[in-house]
């Protein structure tokens, strides 16, 4: 239940401001919002559950070392706040591709979602905390933390337009993932 919540909350700060969110608005304007939620949910499943895999392998084969390895998932922590105070933009392309994409909108949000989220710093995130908590939790909570801050994202993208307020975003999710690093390092740091 644990890695459930942690996973939870740290993937849902680690979307808020990310390009995957602009991605869902702009889905969202050409097709139903419910269309979107389910290709982000089945794509983010996906690749989530990739994640977990590799961070539950990378856990079990360093198991012993489990203080070096909370240090480093700390100072992967601090690496996403930098990574999110630099910002993630969507490009003219890949709004593009948002825009026209052809077929099904299901395949073709879940198809955009999939590639996009490949390498992305919330799966490395899920990579970095299926290290130590369990993988099962992770995946699960991980998943709803993307659907969720994309979710909102498309509602508060119906409501306000593009007057979100980017810096305020940015600034919390960054101070988040600084927490969250520090007290990995601290939790490390004093079980050596």
């Amino acid at each position: 239940m644990e890695a459930l919540l942690i996973s939870t909350a740290v993937i849902f700060v680690a979307e808020l401001g990310d390009k995957s969110q602009l991605m869902a608005m702009t889905f969202a304007t050409r097709y139903r919002a419910r269309d979107v939620i389910i290709g982000i949910t089945v794509a983010t499943a996906i690749v989530h559950l990739a994640s977990v895999g590799i961070g539950a392998a990378i856990g079990e084969a360093f198991g012993d070392y489990q203080p070096s390895i909370n240090i480093a998932a700390g100072l992967a922590f601090l690496f996403f706040a930098a990574w999110t105070l630099r910002g993630d933009e969507l490009t003219d392309e890949e709004a593009d591709k948002a825009r026209t994409s052809q077929g099904a909108a299901i395949l073709a949000v879940g198809v955009a979602f999939f590639l996009a989220e490949l390498g992305d710093k919330t799966m490395l995130a899920t990579i970095t905390l299926a290290t130590h908590e369990g993988w099962f939790g992770t995946w699960i909570g991980s998943t709803i933390g993307m659907v969720a801050a994309d979710a909102l994202a498309i509602a508060a993208g119906g409501l306000l337009g593009r007057q979100l307020p980017e810096k305020v975003i940015t600034y919390g999710a960054a101070a988040a993932f600084v927490v969250f690093g520090l007290l990995l390092i601290w939790q490390g740091w004093t079980d050596l």
